[in-house]
């Protein structure tokens, strides 16, 4: 679910992936694995939940 929001916020950010890359620290390499769908290392999607202001919250109907 993190990795679904995360391609869908870099798709409507409607920047290049090497602005993205620059700006967050994060390599082109994994962004294009992000976008692929596949699985990033904690620390990147971290990077990129920063870069782009996302923030993690516990759902209210499951524990």
């Amino acid at each position: 679910m993190i990795l679904e929001t995360i391609k869908k916020v870099i798709e409507k950010s409607g920047k290049s992936r090497y602005v993205i890359a620059k700006e967050s620290g994060v390599s082109q390499s994994q962004l294009c694995k992000a976008m692929q769908g596949k699985d990033l290392c904690c620390e990147t999607a971290d990077m990129l939940c920063k870069y782009f202001g996302l923030e993690l919250v516990k759902s209210k109907g499951k524990k």
